[in-house]
């Protein structure tokens, strides 16, 4: 039986068919193939939810590497700290006063001038009897630092505090002849504190002598606590006067890292007292060049340096000033 001939009609209809059946295999194929890229590149249809997540969720690639390492295979973790008010000064608001006395002054100068160089407040305390005790309270006076007696005392250990020390056995006129001996070789000081002295500073018939000596003299006394119970304040209390108190040492071990440390002790106790004052000693090879380093961003965290006496000054200032 002979073959139909096909239509010109039926011809134009075969040929649409299958063009339209190309052009859909060709796209599902084309979909399918972008699917599995998706899957395997971790994009696709789950980047979707990622794009509203926070600013400082895991970041977008994984480092590589330096040159010569081998490359990160996985992101380490991040912690984003933020400022808080414990770590930031209040705004407008001073952190506190931050008082530096350094002692034993008085053995050579050399040691001295680092701390005459510092461009802030700083207290200097000489030691009486030594070759240089005049000669170093003049530098200090020039400088414009304050000057401080730094009065040898008789220790609990039975270690010699030096010349112009002062001894529980004396009685009360050699105690205040003594005083006086010594603040003659340290003229100007604005006050006093004890080298040494465990003993002497718990002894309260010596303490209450030596402080009616310093509101004789106008000047003031730190106790630089080289003993627990000191009875300087207790005895002060019932003389009516006022002392102050040693903060922290910050250079009984006298590398950087523990100074670093105690002047942080020293900030955190301004903070909560509204001062503090802290005690370093003049041949503590890093204290000074710690001291000057530190200097900007205390002042930036809003500490303010200054001294005992220049304290003592606002504070009558501000009695003045009331009704």
């Amino acid at each position: 039986m002979p073959t139909k001939k096909p239509t010109r009609k039926s011809r134009i209809l075969d040929a649409s068919l299958m063009v339209t059946t190309s052009v859909f295999l060709v796209s599902l194929a084309f979909l399918a193939a972008i699917t599995l890229s998706g899957t395997s590149s971790g994009t696709g249809l789950g980047a979707a939810s990622y794009a509203g997540a926070p600013v400082d969720a895991a970041p977008e690639s994984k480092p590589q590497g330096l040159p010569g390492q081998t490359p990160v295979t996985e992101a380490p973790s991040v912690t984003t700290v933020r400022p808080s008010n414990e770590t930031m000064p209040p705004a407008n608001k001073a952190a506190g006063i931050l008082v530096f006395v350094i002692d034993d002054v008085g053995h050579n100068t050399w040691q001295l001038q680092p701390f005459l160089d510092l461009p802030f407040p700083v207290t200097l305390s000489v030691l009486p009897g030594l070759p240089l005790t005049r000669e170093s309270s003049a530098m200090v006076r020039k400088a414009g630092k304050e000057l401080m007696l730094h009065q040898p005392m008789e220790a609990l250990n039975g270690l010699d505090p030096g010349p112009g020390a002062i001894r529980a056995d004396m009685d009360d006129d050699i105690i205040r002849q003594t005083l006086r001996q010594n603040l003659a070789q340290v003229a100007g000081a604005a006050g006093m504190n004890n080298h040494m002295g465990s003993k002497a500073t718990s002894d309260s018939r010596v303490m209450s002598t030596i402080l009616d000596e310093t509101a004789a003299a106008g000047i003031y006394f730190l106790d630089s606590l080289t003993v627990g119970d000191s009875v300087v304040h207790s005895v002060a209390s019932l003389m009516r006067q006022s002392t102050w108190e040693r903060t922290v040492f910050l250079d009984n071990t006298p590398d950087k890292a523990s100074i670093m440390h105690y002047i942080a002790e020293g900030t955190k106790t301004a903070e909560k007292r509204g001062y503090a004052i802290m005690i370093g000693h003049v041949w503590s090879a890093q204290l000074a060049q710690t001291l000057a380093d530190l200097y900007p961003s205390l002042v930036e965290q809003g500490f303010s340096l200054s001294t005992i006496s220049r304290i003592m000054m606002d504070a009558d200032d501000d009695d003045d000033s009331g009704d």
